[in-house]
């Protein structure tokens, strides 16, 4: 039987392991869910909302345990962790404020006589798989508008925090909710699959890799179930020859490294006009000397380390490939021989698509810079990608600026800023970065019974 293991990446001390569920309580949790939900579903829209309308205000109370946790479990920096915590207590406010606006009657202006109404209603069981690298705010992107909806969940959370798995579920049982409205299951593939193919599954929610993505997809697929998945990405950066080079290269920092680059709406290529390539790849080295590792339970910390040693692996590997086949190192580019999963901010040019990292995404804290001859070429680097998830465009001209934005093939893009998350910004992207949109009143209408109800008029 496999386990669930906090291992902290600051000191790679194992620190509690966990079991997982046998067959048969993956079986009961799976009854539980589903017994739950009817009752859950016919229970009045405002005392749902009153109960997840405490689960955000029981995440601000608990704000300094729930942040260390998170710390502790995959090395975010405590003051970033705090911030999760407070973003996710908002999301659950945001839906819980509009849930009558977001469940109302739609009249349909229709041809005939008579009158014709959609209604927005639950669907049944849900089964969420949500990784490491944020881990509260990835499960309240999902668990908040579909328990607004009267959905009912059962959340597989990443196996290298567990502990803050269970502190999400036990906040929601402080806060009321009925057993079996939400489950935390440390359950494998296997349990997984099986979940997804019971028939009172009504569908998955998946953000992790590619290859989990596509395995998720093929058995939702085979047994007909509604399933979003957000994916990886690889997001370009474009600073056009007009832009605040300060501002540019202070901006292309933050998003690079933070939450340790471990994002999948990091900022990740950075696709710079000739004109001023220099000069803002100077600026950003500069601006990335700032983030010195450091422990991440302190508030001075800005890069802490990576989630784990195998993920610190994975990008040493890319990283190493790229400079061994002629990729340029302007700053850091070699792992500390010290305790812990540490890696430093990284800045690499030269990166061309006979090396991996060109194509395939570096989650942590490692930038590639390319040079762009113009703003035609800029646009096709930024396209040359397997994904589609987010971008930047920087460019002292908003309009121009704009028309680059509508030629990049993703499925969001910021202007003069990092991309950024909001309850009422729709996620989501395009390609390999997966299917779907969360958040917004997106996000309640993915697993949704839009029924029609037709009442037509008197006939003669």
């Amino acid at each position: 039987m496999g386990v669930y293991t906090t291992v902290n990446p600051a000191t790679g001390e194992q620190v509690a392991e966990f079991p997982e569920l046998t067959d048969e309580e993956a079986r009961d949790a799976l009854d539980r869910a589903a017994g739950a939900y009817p009752q859950w579903r016919d229970r009045g829209l405002q005392e749902r909302v009153a109960l997840v309308k405490r689960i955000a205000a029981l995440h601000r109370e608990q704000r300094e345990e729930l942040a260390a946790l998170i710390t502790l479990e995959m090395g975010k920096p405590i003051v970033q962790a705090r911030g999760e915590v407070d973003l996710v207590a908002n999301i659950y406010d945001y839906y819980a404020d509009r849930a009558e606006q977001f469940l109302a009657d739609e009249v349909l202006d229709i041809s005939g006589p008579g009158t014709a109404v959609v209604k927005t209603e639950p669907v049944g069981v849900l089964v969420g798989i949500m990784p490491w690298n944020y881990p509260y705010y990835q499960v309240a992107r999902f668990a908040a508008p579909n328990l607004i909806l009267g959905n009912t969940i059962l959340l597989k959370h990443a196996r290298n925090c567990p502990q803050s798995a269970l502190a999400i579920e036990r906040v929601f049982r402080e806060a009321g909710l009925p057993d079996g409205v939400y489950a935390n299951v440390f359950a494998n593939n296997d349990q997984i699959a099986e979940m997804i193919a019971d028939p009172r599954v009504q569908g998955v929610s998946l953000t992790g890799s590619e290859r989990a993505g596509s395995a998720v997809g093929e058995v939702a697929g085979r047994h007909m179930k509604k399933y979003v998945l957000e994916l990886g990405g690889s997001d370009p950066f474009i600073v056009l020859d007009d832009a605040d080079l300060d501002a540019a290269a202070a901006a292309a920092a933050v998003g690079r490294f933070a939450n340790g680059g471990q994002a999948c709406t990091a900022s990740k290529r950075f696709i710079v006009l000739d004109a001023v390539y220099d000069a803002f790849l100077e600026k950003f080295i500069e601006q990335s000397r700032a983030y010195a590792t450091g422990d991440p339970s302190s508030d001075e910390t800005k890069l802490g380390p990576l989630s784990s040693t195998a993920a610190r692996r994975d990008l040493v590997e890319l990283v190493d490939e790229a400079i061994d086949r002629g990729a340029k190192v302007h700053l850091g580019g070699e792992a500390p021989d010290a305790p812990g999963a540490y890696y430093p901010a990284t800045v690499l040019s030269g990166v061309t698509k006979d090396m991996r990292a060109y194509a395939e995404e570096l989650f942590g804290p490692a930038a590639v810079v390319h040079r762009a001859a113009s703003e035609e070429e800029a646009v096709r680097i930024a396209n040359d990608s397997p994904f589609g998830l987010g971008g930047t465009v920087f460019s002292g001209d908003l309009e121009r600026a704009q028309r680059v934005a509508d030629r990049i093939e993703t499925g969001m893009v910021w202007i003069n800023s990092t991309s950024k998350t909001a309850p009422d910004l729709p996620f989501g992207g395009v390609k390999a970065s997966g299917v779907g949109r969360e958040l917004a009143h997106y996000g309640i209408n993915e697993f949704a019974n839009k029924k029609l109800v037709r009442v037509p008029g008197a006939t003669k």
